[in-house]
């Protein structure tokens, strides 16, 4: 079978899977089914198309077909030529003839002559037939639809969500086939896309929406949020409009118009099964990579034209794997939603970033709350511990927990990273938590009532951790069942997603311990505290994770689960592993295969399985065995395997190494890899292995102590900010009014107004960083707290902006609440005027106290502000009286204001 033979049968069978029947044309019989394919149709001038593609006995497409492995571009013109020279006595929908292929049998590209730019496209499989005439029969295609989308009303959107479906709807009316839009979290991305949603199945007559989310729990958040949207334009809920199927099955609704899943069962869908189970939803897709060899075929049920347009959420997690042949399995717009792009997310999207609106932006427009870290640092947790040979301690089986005691026989000593995986260490666990008590009230929220624990989620290394975490917490704080909880996978007898919402809601509830359950994307806005005490190397999943406490919240209805609370400008991240210093990366772990088991894992290489993956995650699981054996399991092994279990696992990282690889013939990279896997072959070898995976105790040191030996804020993100003030005031120290009096000390030519200070105030807050006054404060107390006053809420008083400019110029030794130096300043200025012989009278005083109120939070006061504000007591004519035997009003009213703003540099 020569080239050209080989395409036309390949190309023979993809038509026929499409549905459509395939006939010389000699056999030519148009309504011998929907669609027909006829092979090498006459057209008006002699020439022979290859395909004639006919939809109910009407002409609507043709297929120029190529021979195996010829590049298709270049050839469209031809294609084309074909559609415009049909018989004029052939029926036929429209001409030029709509749809035109190119295919050589493994490839196909695809144009729509009514596309308003027709260009050829790659599509994975040729399109139905049935699926072609609904696309005829709505007048115009999805494309020009796209470039008549009605005006989108701004309505009740915020200005970010506003901006991101203004732009996606430009760049999809370009034809651009991927989008990217970046909301902080917060920002409400859902909300977003269920307003898009709602216009491209409206307006642009979408035949179907696919919603991928990355967990189970986050497509339930996702089917809620859709129930409860109502349409700017119509008063009837999304779901009494278009129908919603969140999947929980393998089967769907043909007359669904939005599907939310995730893409592991998506993936299942496609392969044809009839069943999956629910719980591979519950793991996210980011802690557990796609399968390698992931092989998408066609299915005629699900035609990669079922779905318009497909967004996926927080798509950095999933769709840089072999996942994402699953995606370009669909001849669908691609719409991504995320927090934390990075960059392979945008090379992904073709650098279209239609909307950007970081975490910073968000802080500054009061939609999230800003943070401060701080650093706990323990002996055994900043340099490990060591338990003397002769004690007995307990080893708890990881599986069952099964405990038994060994009394030691020699030092066991461990490193700080070998916590919590190898050994755990109950008092330095106990010793964090103990630190995090002792400092709520008095220096992460010394504001607060020394009642109600703020809302705190604890991020722990794996189930065993966060089972000794949630015992410890308890004890700790002397409470019962209800205050603290875990929220894992692993919680028998409960939802998890019921337990994130009692946590939500319940004012018992405290504190919560996860893995990675409520890690990325779950809402929980009366968090507070985030505690780490595991470490992550994935930069886009620590952003996630911070994530978590970014979210603002009423103080009505934080305080209807933290009664004391006084509002929440701000959470409190806890750094007890180094999170915040260790380095991050956005590559893919060593580890590419979690969601095969090791037994499995190890029968295939025993088969001689050598792909890349197979042998990155086989050396990844014998490393991390490795670290959990002790030596005489160690030299069992080397003695059975002829390797120890780090020669093994770098043996199959040399086999797999590009460096080590260089040079080499396929052949011999092939032998190398084979040899590498040899030692698999032998049962004795995997059995002992998977033997010991399976009976891996875990010591616990109940011997060592620990204390703290440092609980302080990290400085270099206040140094940060600092810095950011210092150059946001170089910058406007002209521009600004209020900015320009205090740089330039011009008091007496100017006078320092409330609306000043308030456009001060706003324009530091809409800066990039945000710097509002508790941002700043709390800053300036991290660098330099024995010069800073503490403040429980510095931002209710605007008049605070000053003593922070001034603070920062160096014009004040000290930063001072501003009531604080100005009642200081009024009792000074009052003993002056006792120098000049100005004795004030009891009526007098009463009217100057209300003056230097009005100061304190105002910068100034006018006699215009009299007339306003002491209308009460008289206003303006009575103070005029009241003074006249001292001081004329006016002149009273500027020496005053300049004196409590220290412009005379007295204090």
């Amino acid at each position: 079978m020569n080239p050209e033979q080989s395409a036309r049968q390949l190309i023979d069978g993809k038509l026929t899977q499409a549905g459509w029947l395939v006939q010389d044309r000699k056999d030519f019989k148009r309504f011998a089914g929907v669609g027909v394919a006829c092979r090498e149709f006459l057209m008006e001038d002699g020439t022979e198309a290859d395909y004639l593609l006919f939809v109910d006995g009407k002409a609507m497409g043709v297929i120029e077909a190529k021979k195996a492995g010829l590049a298709l571009s270049g050839i469209e013109s031809q294609s084309k030529g074909y559609s415009c020279r049909l018989p004029a006595y052939v029926k036929h929908y429209q001409l030029p003839l709509p749809y035109i292929y190119e295919s050589n049998g493994s490839e196909i590209f695809f144009t729509d002559i009514r596309d308003p730019h027709p260009a050829a496209r790659p599509i994975f499989h040729f399109h139905q037939p049935v699926t072609l005439k609904e696309s005829l029969e709505k007048g115009s295609s999805l494309r020009r639809r796209l470039q008549n989308l009605p005006v989108l009303p701004k309505g009740n959107l915020r200005d970010c969500q506003f901006d991101a479906i203004r732009n996606l709807e430009k760049s999809l009316a370009l034809g651009k086939p991927r989008s990217l839009i970046q909301l902080a979290t917060g920002a409400g991305k859902t909300y977003t896309a269920c307003n898009f949603t709602y216009r491209l199945l409206k307006y642009a007559k979408a035949k179907r929406v696919l919603f991928l989310v990355d967990r189970n729990n986050l497509g339930r958040q996702t089917y809620k949020e859709f129930q409860a949207f109502r349409p700017d334009d119509d008063n009837r809920l999304f779901t009494s409009l278009h129908l919603v199927q969140h999947l929980k099955s393998n089967i769907i609704n043909p007359d669904t118009e939005v599907v939310i899943t995730t893409i592991q069962r998506l993936y299942s869908i496609l392969r044809g099964e009839t069943d999956f189970n629910e719980d591979n939803e519950d793991v996210s897709a980011y802690e557990s990579p796609a399968l390698a060899n992931v092989q998408v075929s066609y299915n005629p049920q699900i035609p990669p034209e079922f779905f318009d347009f497909i967004i996926t959420d927080e798509c950095h997690r999933s769709i840089y794997g072999l996942w994402r042949q699953v995606l370009e399995y669909f001849d669908s717009f691609l719409i991504g939603l995320t927090a934390t792009p990075s960059k392979q997310t945008l090379g992904y999207f073709n650098q279209n970033l239609v909307a950007e609106y970081p975490y910073e932006r968000s802080v500054a427009d009061n939609v999230n709350v800003g943070y401060d870290i701080f650093r706990v640092k323990t002996e055994i947790s900043d340099k490990g511990s060591r338990v003397e040979a002769g004690y007995t301690i307990p080893k708890i089986d990881r599986k069952t927990r099964h405990k038994i005691y060994e009394t030691l026989d020699e030092d066991l000593e461990y490193k700080p990273e070998q916590l919590d995986r190898s050994v755990t260490a109950i008092n330095q666990i106990r010793t964090v938590l103990e630190a995090y008590k002792q400092n709520i009230f008095t220096t992460l929220f010394p504001e607060r009532e020394p009642t109600w624990i703020p809302k705190t989620l604890i991020f722990a290394k794996d189930d065993n951790h966060a089972e000794n975490i949630v015992r410890l917490v308890r004890e700790v704080f002397n409470a019962d069942n209800d205050f603290c909880k875990k929220i894992t996978y692993n919680v028998s007898g409960v939802k998890p997603e019921d337990l994130i919402q009692e946590f939500r809601i319940s004012p018992a509830f405290r504190i919560a311990v996860t893995v990675d359950m409520i890690a990325t994307g779950t809402d929980i806005k009366p968090l507070e505290v985030l505690i780490f005490m595991r470490d992550v190397h994935s930069e886009l999943y620590y952003e996630q994770m911070k994530g978590r406490g970014v979210r603002t919240i009423p103080v009505s209805d934080l305080k209807s689960v933290t009664p004391n609370a006084v509002c929440k400008s701000k959470f409190i991240l806890i750094d007890a592993v180094g999170v915040t210093e260790s380095k991050k990366s956005v590559q893919p772990p060593l580890e590419r295969k979690k969601g095969i088991s090791f037994k499995k894992l190890l029968e295939q290489l025993g088969q001689g399985r050598c792909d890349e993956d197979a042998l990155s995650s086989a050396a990844a699981r014998l490393a991390a065995l490795g670290n959990a054996l002790d030596e005489e399991k160690q030299a069992q092994i080397k003695e059975i395997c002829g390797k120890s279990l780090q020669e093994l696992s770098n043996v199959l990282l040399d086999a797999i190494d590009p460096d080590k690889l260089e040079g080499k013939t396929g052949a011999e990279i092939e032998q190398l890899r084979d040899d590498a896997v040899r030692p698999f072959a032998n049962p004795k070898v995997r059995d002992f292995l998977l033997t010991q995976a399976r009976n891996v105790y875990m010591y616990v040191d109940d011997i060592s102590t620990d204390k703290v030996i440092e609980f302080a804020p990290v400085k270099e993100r206040a140094e940060g900010i600092i810095k950011s003030l210092k150059e946001f005031i170089e910058l406007h120290k002209d521009e600004l009014a209020a900015l320009s009096i205090i740089y330039h000390k011009s008091y007496g030519k100017k006078q320092l107004t409330y609306d000043g200070i308030k456009e001060l105030a706003d324009a530091l807050v809409n800066n990039a960083p945000s710097l509002s006054i508790p941002v700043l404060w709390g800053a300036f107390m991290q660098i330099n707290p024995s010069n800073v006053q503490r403040a429980k809420t510095p931002e209710k008083m605007l008049t605070n902006v000053i003593q922070l400019m001034r603070f920062a110029l160096g014009q004040d030794a000290e930063l001072k609440q501003f009531d604080t130096v100005a009642a200081q300043r009024y009792n000074l200025w009052l003993g002056r005027q006792k120098k000049r012989g100005i004795v004030f009278s009891a009526d007098q005083l009463g009217w100057l106290e209300e003056i230097k109120n009005f100061i304190i939070y105002n910068s100034s006061m006018t006699e215009k502000d009299v007339q306003e504000t002491l209308s009460d007591k008289g206003g303006l004519l009575k103070a005029r009286q009241v003074f006249a035997p001292v001081l004329p009003l006016p002149l009273l009213l500027t020496d005053l204001n300049n004196a409590l703003i220290g412009a005379n540099g007295e204090e």
